[in-house]
């Protein structure tokens, strides 16, 4: 005797309804793992590009530390040519003087500048000329001058003038 009109279905514990609770806890759980492990790549890979900030700022401050010190010395360079500079302006525009105080008549073959002399060499027509056209500023600008002459070939006289600055001269100036 048959009651049911449709062939009976095998019982499992697995219904449609458990498979897919199943299945929407598998996604889930998939999803939580996958947000994990993606959470965990980030967070890895800002610690490394925390590391290579630091790195970078540990070099740039080396780096800045070395220009600051470059800068230094090329300061230092700057000032000191700038006294070279002046100093050699001050020299040009004392040799250009010194030429100024030679008169026309007085030909100098030699100059010698020292720390706190001058040394000329030159020839002069006589004694007078040279006395009264070229010792005479020598005499207001050095505190001890000195002159020797010897008779040279056309008649003329050559002559040898030594000037000296004195050194408590300038101490007592400045």
């Amino acid at each position: 005797m048959r009651y049911s009109y449709i062939k009976p279905r095998a019982k499992t514990i697995f219904s449609k309804d458990i498979q897919l609770l199943f299945t929407f806890f598998g996604v889930t759980i998939f999803m939580l793992f996958s947000t994990y492990a993606f959470l965990s790549f980030k967070e890895y890979r800002f610690t490394q590009e925390m590391q290579d900030i630091q790195e970078q700022k540990e070099q740039l401050r080396t780096n800045i530390s070395k220009m600051n010190s470059m800068i230094t010395v090329v300061e230092k360079q700057s000032i000191l040519a700038e006294k070279i500079f002046t100093k050699n302006n001050v020299l040009k525009e004392s040799i250009n003087n010194l030429f100024d105080l030679v008169p026309g008549r007085i030909t100098l073959s030699e100059a010698k500048i020292l720390q706190n002399g001058l040394i000329l060499y030159g020839i002069t027509p006589n004694k007078d000329v040279y006395n009264f056209m070229l010792q005479a500023p020598l005499r207001s600008i050095f505190h001890r001058t000195y002159s020797s002459f010897y008779p040279a070939d056309n008649g003329w006289l050559r002559f040898v003038s030594t000037n000296y600055i004195d050194e408590e001269g300038l101490s007592s100036e400045n």
